[in-house]
């Protein structure tokens, strides 16, 4: 099945947690994450993937394909997305809204870089207060993905998110169509 992304369409896509939204190498156009996250991973000739970066509500897709005419990363929804095509229109065409999204990029990376370093708590709560909305309310990609995008094991993050639960510094709540252990509030304590 080809991914949704690269069947050069140009209308709005939601898509499910775990979708791919393309391979690295193929062809495709730049779009816009209107909602949700997205795991970027380098992939090595052999096909072994490694974690590369994250983009989240707002930021631009696939800008590289302008370019080089193809995707750099394999690109995979970490929860529910919807992208819509980039540029939107003449007012979001203008170099100001490419710069402003690559400027979010670059600094992001930076508070991913710092997530892979520290004590283990510090770097679970740091990316959810970075996932997080403005309301405090988070939708946690599986534990696996949190365990990659912060270089600890999979039973560390387990651990770690119900020692946050119970000490209230987050708090489970249910949203529509989300698993009750993906969806959190943060605590007033920790925002």
């Amino acid at each position: 099945m080809q991914p949704p992304l690269t069947d050069h369409s140009r209308s709005t896509l939601d898509l499910p947690p775990g979708s791919l939204l393309y391979p690295a190498g193929s062809l495709g156009q730049p779009w816009r994450l209107s909602e949700g996250i997205v795991r970027f991973d380098s992939v090595a000739k052999q096909g072994e993937a490694t974690f590369a970066s994250l983009a989240i509500a707002g930021d631009i897709l696939g800008c590289e394909t302008l370019l080089f005419g193809c995707y750099t990363f394999r690109a995979t929804a970490l929860t529910q997305c919807r992208l819509t095509p980039w540029p939107e229109g003449a007012e979001a065409a203008d170099s100001t809204s490419l710069l402003t999204s690559l400027a979010k990029a670059q600094q992001r990376a930076a508070e991913l870089v710092a997530l892979r370093g520290g004590q283990a708590t510090d770097r679970v709560l740091g990316l959810i207060r970075l996932l997080a909305d403005q309301a405090g309310r988070v939708v946690l990609p599986t534990r696996q993905d949190i365990a990659d995008i912060t270089d600890l094991r999979f039973e560390t993050i387990s651990r770690i998110v119900k020692q946050l639960e119970r000490s209230e510094i987050i708090r489970s709540i249910r949203i529509d169509g989300v698993h009750a252990t993906r969806s959190f509030t943060l605590g007033a304590t920790s925002a």
